[in-house]
Formats: C-alpha cells, sequence, structure tokens
C-alpha cells in the first residue's frame, strides 16, 4: 500500500508550485490530486456562513444521491434519454399550474434565470417584430423598459441583441417600480416590461398588479399590445406559498412570460432555472429549431446545448418530495426566522430595517439609523474577520445609490440557533469597531480588492 507521505511528495505540490498556467508535462496521482484541490477550496469561503447568495447550498442526502448518480446524464441528447426529457416537461407543466397558466403552455429548463430572462426577452422581441411587420411599420428601434432593481442580465440583453434599455432609475427611498414610473418610457416600439418578484437589493417586489393595470389600459386605449415579463428569479418559488393571494403571475392578462431559478428558492443546487410562458403563441416560431441529432428529430429553445440533467432531476424530486405543503413550510420556515433575524438587529438599537413587516423575500435588509463613525462595509469586514459570515454590504442603484445597504439572507440552513448567533456577532462587531474605528482609505481599497466587499 501506498504510503501517504509518500502519496503527497509525489504530488510535489507541497513544496513547488501547482500548475496555473502551463499544461501539466506528467500525470499526478488521484489522491494527490484531489488533496490540491481541497486544499486550494480551504481559502474559499464557507458556503453555509454565506448570507449573500441566493443560490441553494444544502440539498436532502437522498436529492444528492440523485444528482450523483445522474452527472454523467447528458440533458439535450432526448433520443437516448427519454424519461429525462419527460421529466423536464413535467416540471414546465408544475410549473405553469403554480403560476395560474390559463391553458396549455411550453417553456424550457435554462442553466439558470440569466439563460431564461436571454430566452424570454428574445421571445419579446421577435413577437414585436411579428406585430409591427404585419401592421407595416418599421422594426428598427426596439426599446425594453425595466427598473434600476433588475439584475445585470436585462441590461447584457439588451446590449448583446441590439435593444434600447429604458431603465426607471430608482430613488433613495422607493426601491421597487410602479405603473407611474413605467409609463413615460413605454411607446409602440417597446417589446415588454419586466417586472421584478422579489429584488436582490431588498426582497420586494415592483408593483406587477399596477404595471399590468396600466398595460391593459394603453392597449384598448392606444392599440399598442405591450407584454409583461415578470422576472421571478428569486420569487417566483416564494410568492405563491407566502402571498398566495397577491395576484403577480398568469392571473393578469398580460403577463406573458415568467422565468424563476430553481437553483434559488426552488431549493436545488446549481445551475437550473426555468422559463414559463402563458401559452404556447407567446413563444416565437422562429426561435425554435428542429434539429435531427443522434437518431431524433427534436425541438430546442436553448442558448446552451449539452448540459447535465442532474439538475433537472433533482428539481422535480424537490417537486414531488416536497408539494405544495412542503414548500410553504419551508418558506415560512425560513421568512419565520428572517423576522426573528430582522427584531435582534433592532434591538441592537442602531441598524433601520428596510421595509418592516412587507412581502417580501425572506431577507433582512437593513443600514444604520444615524450616522456613525464607521458604515455597512466596515460592519461587514468586521463580522467577517471575526465569525467568518460573508454579510453583503453594498450600494443601491442609481438615483439611489447614495444609500448603503446590509443584506442577510435567510435560508432553510440558517437556523434559529444560528439566527441568534449572527445577530450577537454584529452586535458584537459594532462594540468592536466603536473601540478601533471603521478602516481607512487604504485599508477599503486593500480589503474592496482582496475580498470583493
Amino acid at each position: 500500500m501506498t504510503d501517504p507521505i509518500e502519496t503527497q511528495v509525489r504530488g510535489r505540490w507541497i513544496t513547488e508550485a501547482v500548475p496555473d498556467r502551463r499544461f501539466p508535462e506528467t500525470a499526478m496521482d488521484p489522491v494527490a490530486a484531489m488533496r490540491l484541490i481541497d486544499e486550494e477550496l480551504v481559502l474559499d469561503g464557507i458556503p453555509e456562513r454565506n448570507l449573500a447568495t441566493f443560490v441553494t447550498t444544502w440539498m436532502e442526502p437522498e436529492a444528492q444521491r440523485v444528482i450523483s448518480e445522474n452527472l454523467h446524464r447528458n440533458f439535450i441528447d432526448h433520443a437516448e434519454y427519454p424519461q429525462t426529457a419527460e421529466i423536464e416537461q413535467r416540471c414546465i407543466r408544475m410549473l405553469a399550474d403554480l403560476f395560474n397558466a390559463p391553458g396549455e403552455t411550453t417553456g424550457a429548463r435554462t442553466q439558470g434565470s440569466s439563460e431564461a430572462i436571454m430566452l424570454g426577452a428574445l421571445s419579446l422581441k421577435w413577437k414585436w417584430r411579428e406585430r409591427r411587420e404585419a401592421a407595416g411599420e418599421s422594426t428598427d428601434r426596439p426599446n425594453l423598459v425595466f427598473g434600476g432593481d433588475v439584475h445585470v442580465v436585462w441590461e447584457k440583453f439588451c446590449r448583446y441583441f441590439d435593444v434600447e434599455p429604458r431603465i426607471v432609475p430608482l430613488q433613495p427611498d422607493k426601491y421597487t417600480i410602479g405603473p407611474a414610473d413605467v409609463e413615460p418610457h413605454v411607446d409602440e416600439n417597446t417589446i415588454g416590461v419586466a417586472a421584478v418578484l422579489g429584488t436582490t437589493f431588498t426582497g420586494h417586489a415592483d408593483d406587477i398588479t399596477g404595471i399590468n393595470d396600466f398595460l391593459v389600459g394603453l392597449r384598448d386605449e392606444r392599440g399598442i399590445d405591450v407584454p409583461l415579463h415578470v422576472d421571478g428569479a428569486s420569487g417566483g418559488f416564494v410568492w405563491p406559498f407566502l402571498y398566495p393571494h397577491y395576484e403577480w403571475d398568469f392571473r393578469l392578462e398580460q403577463v406573458r412570460s415568467i422565468n424563476v431559478s430553481g437553483h434559488k428558492f426552488g431549493l436545488v443546487y446549481p445551475g437550473v432555472g426555468w422559463l414559463i410562458f402563458r401559452e404556447r403563441a407567446d413563444l416565437a416560431d422562429d426561435l425554435v429549431f428542429y434539429e435531427n441529432y443522434l437518431g431524433k428529430t427534436d425541438a430546442t429553445f436553448t442558448l446552451n446545448f449539452s448540459t447535465g440533467s442532474a439538475m433537472v432531476l433533482a428539481q422535480y424530486y424537490n417537486l414531488i418530495r416536497l408539494g405544495r405543503d412542503g414548500y410553504a413550510f419551508v418558506m415560512r420556515a425560513m421568512q419565520t426566522n428572517a423576522r426573528f433575524l430582522a427584531d435582534r438587529i433592532h434591538e441592537i438599537g442602531r441598524f433601520e430595517i428596510i421595509g418592516g413587516d412587507d412581502d417580501r423575500l425572506p431577507l433582512v435588509a437593513f443600514n444604520f439609523a444615524e450616522n456613525a463613525p464607521y458604515d455597512e462595509f466596515d460592519i461587514a469586514w468586521q463580522v467577517a474577520a471575526e465569525r467568518g459570515w460573508m454579510l453583503p454590504a453594498y450600494t443601491m442603484p442609481p438615483n439611489a445609490d447614495k444609500v448603503k445597504m446590509l443584506r442577510a439572507l435567510v435560508k432553510l440552513n440558517l437556523t434559529h440557533p444560528l439566527v441568534g448567533t449572527l445577530a450577537d456577532d454584529i452586535a458584537n462587531a459594532c462594540e468592536t469597531l466603536d473601540k478601533k474605528g471603521g478602516l481607512s482609505e487604504s485599508e477599503r481599497k486593500r480589503v474592496k480588492t482582496n475580498t470583493g466587499f
């Protein structure tokens, strides 16, 4: 049997640099290669202490087994893996039902909401072009309307696919958008309006009902039919269970498509997302490709081709494992702990909780209630240095970019005892900073370069 020390020495990585530029000339012992990667990843943050990410960091052992046993299965090979393709369609139908689609619909599995948004926005552009061409109008100046509270992928879409972005700026005391904000930006060249269900900044939703009502009136009174896309990346798995009576989905007639991230509150590891259309006619035919691949003709509507099946199967596992009751229990548990955290942070006496008991994602967004000799970025750095918490600090988008914010996402693995510990650690960080002060400007630059804070 090979001695463990000998294995490490043969791997050479104890006393020599690791491969990072040149392709290695020789093979490495598998144990040594595994150990090398393990040692490198020690420098990463601990996922369970990551209060910034919306992405799932824990799944049940049974789900992990489903994933590990299907990592080799290529999702795009429908001819070879027809049941996997059927499971994708089951997920699409279940999500369409969850989002109250009125009848037969369609959709797609994606790598995440970024791909889903790209595809959904492409369909908005193609359908707008169809309407303009049918009316004998020009198609050279498309625009898309959305608020400053969106994910950066919306701006990426506009740049990549030659669409004018009409971005509604936020305000220092207003972090979502509504119909009055949208109205000045919409015209006959608007391919669609995007509204957010659960922003990454404060967890709130845009006034989707109000925006829909405005677009209905625009269609009926002026004949300008502008569809509404709901970016439910974070909220699509939250609102149906915590706020079921709020109409944001296909119950609203101008909502034509919805994206949701399975790897966020869908409770699946990255990466899987979903795009769901109100009805089949909302997907532009020209965007669907039919290809004869490995003996079977398939319709494809994705930006990616080969990709793993494991996360699709993991999503199906969660849907059938939890059902409506199970998802509702999970969402309520996270909401309960988020409210507990908000109360504990409020008790510190230094912070303002943004949004209070508003309908929102299970998170706590907060900032200093009054000026202090240090700021939110100092708190983020201090709790990271003292206890390893990855608590994000950030400035809001324009025109609210003078507002600094802290945000703690409360997921299922942030249990009640850990919430209490986190609150204590934030209070202790304040006490430490009271004594030593915040970071200097040079330290801020160094920290930002090394950590991203």
